[in-house]
């Protein structure tokens, strides 16, 4: 639980979330210009570089907050845990919490929570798009 009073931790997201935003838009922008539009249609080149990269430096960030947290160390991870890495991709909390829950040898949570979570969130993707399909 954050120790920071609730409007300063909420701060802290929505500041780091707009920033990983912007970061995500401009990351999709820049690999649509690099490789061309024909082939960033074909295959989601950017998404999948958005969540290696967030993944990646989720790893970072955990690990340093390990090794070295000290009293801003709920600032820096509302800011860049939750806030920039969750406005970039959410993907990269996913990955933490996989991984976390691999590490306490919670495999079979862990294996739910990935299936599930594809399975919802396609799904989940699926339904709306029938239902705003019907709607209009």
């Amino acid at each position: 639980m954050s120790t920071l009073p609730t409007l300063a931790a909420t701060l802290h997201v929505a500041l780091g979330g707009a920033a990983g935003a912007v970061l995500r838009y401009q990351t999709g922008r820049m690999m649509t210009h690099w490789l061309g539009p024909s082939i960033v249609t074909t295959f989601p080149f950017a998404t999948l570089a958005v969540n290696a990269i967030g993944s990646l430096l989720m790893g970072l960030l955990a690990g340093w907050l390990a090794r070295h947290g000290n009293e801003t160390s709920e600032q820096l991870r509302l800011l860049l845990g939750v806030g920039l890495l969750g406005g970039f991709t959410t993907f990269s909390a996913f990955s933490l919490e996989m991984v976390l829950m691999i590490e306490r040898g919670q495999y079979l949570f862990a294996s739910l929570y990935a299936i599930l979570s594809f399975a919802m969130g396609i799904s989940g993707l699926m339904v709306g798009l029938a239902v705003m399909r019907m709607a209009g």
